[in-house]
């Protein structure tokens, strides 16, 4: 029996990662979130009855520390984050205080006698890349923004514990993850409940920047086997796609499948954060994968027939 913490679990990604491994009765899942930009409605049920949430903040130790006293934990997912552009750029110290979760998650983990944690990184922390495809050891990260810089801080404590505790960790950096349950805080869901409503579509700059897609299914994938087969340990990886897709031609995608009315509006480019180009070398990620990754289109279709997507 495995017992396994997931921190961010009522989020995107967390719950998706959490409704995987409840399939295996041999896993005994505790999620836990705060709900800043968790949703209780993407708690996910097991039928292996399997699963526990606790209403939790991993910044608060005290909080933290009742529910590792009160579990065995044998893996630790640490996928709690603030997240989302405009949240993150408007309260940066807020985005800050992240690193208070991860030295909790850390120091409990190792005192409690966790085997391996897993880390939620971003794609952020390369910044604006200075090679391509973005290697997980070559290309040097030039983390500015505050949540990058956290991602940054984060895998440095990571690292360090395994160096001086001998503390396991697996780093995943996740690129443009998308699929039904995500929240509108982010490119692709924005775009769709914009299409769907036929509202005007708003691009910072020319739209020419690019990104990697990578649908859900994939990501989740890719992790979940990295952890049953204990692949990449002490390690990063990245997940996501290996298709540049530039921010124009995604709205025109999407406007094009909805069969909307809605036009492309283009603002004045960012200061800062909007990065020119991002395309991951997943050659790691490709070897978790037990099948091709899902194309960009058949992903948006996917989202689209989803019938519990809300605009």
């Amino acid at each position: 029996m495995n017992k396994i913490l997931i921190t961010g679990g009522a989020g995107f990604i967390g719950s998706c990662l959490a409704e995987k491994l409840a399939e295996n009765k041999d896993n005994e899942i505790v999620i836990i979130d705060n709900f800043v930009t968790g949703d209780e409605q993407k708690i996910p049920t097991s039928a292996n009855n399997n699963i526990q949430f606790i209403i939790a903040d991993v910044n608060n130790v005290q909080e933290l520390s009742g529910i590792f006293n009160e579990n065995n934990f044998d893996y630790v997912f640490h996928y709690a984050a603030l997240v989302g552009v405009k949240r993150t750029t408007d309260n940066p110290v807020m985005v800050l205080n992240d690193i208070e979760g991860i030295k909790n998650i850390l120091n409990l983990s190792r005192d409690k006698g966790v085997k391996r944690v897993y880390y939620s990184s971003s794609s952020e922390v390369y910044g604006e890349p200075v090679e391509f495809p973005q290697n997980e050891h070559t290309t040097p990260l030039n983390s500015r923004v505050p949540y990058a810089i956290v991602k940054n801080v984060c895998e440095a404590f990571l690292r360090s514990y395994k160096k001086e505790y001998g503390l396991d960790y697996t780093i995943f950096r996740f690129f443009n993850t998308y699929g039904p349950k995500q929240s509108k805080d982010f490119v692709i869901s924005k775009f769709i409940s914009l299409a769907l409503q036929n509202k005007p579509i708003s691009i910072y700059g020319d739209g020419s920047q690019t990104r990697t897609f990578c649908f859900i299914d994939d990501n989740i994938s890719a992790t979940v086997n990295a952890f049953y087969k204990q692949q990449f340990v002490n390690d990063v990886v990245n997940v996501g796609g290996d298709i540049e897709v530039s921010v124009l031609d995604l709205a025109n995608t999407i406007v094009k499948l909805t069969g909307s009315s809605s036009v492309i509006e283009h603002l004045p480019a960012l200061k800062e954060g909007d990065m020119t180009r991002r395309k991951p070398d997943i050659a790691k990620m490709k070897t978790l994968l037990n099948s091709p990754l899902i194309a960009l289109e058949e992903g948006l279709e996917k989202v689209l027939s989803d019938t519990k997507y809300i605009l």
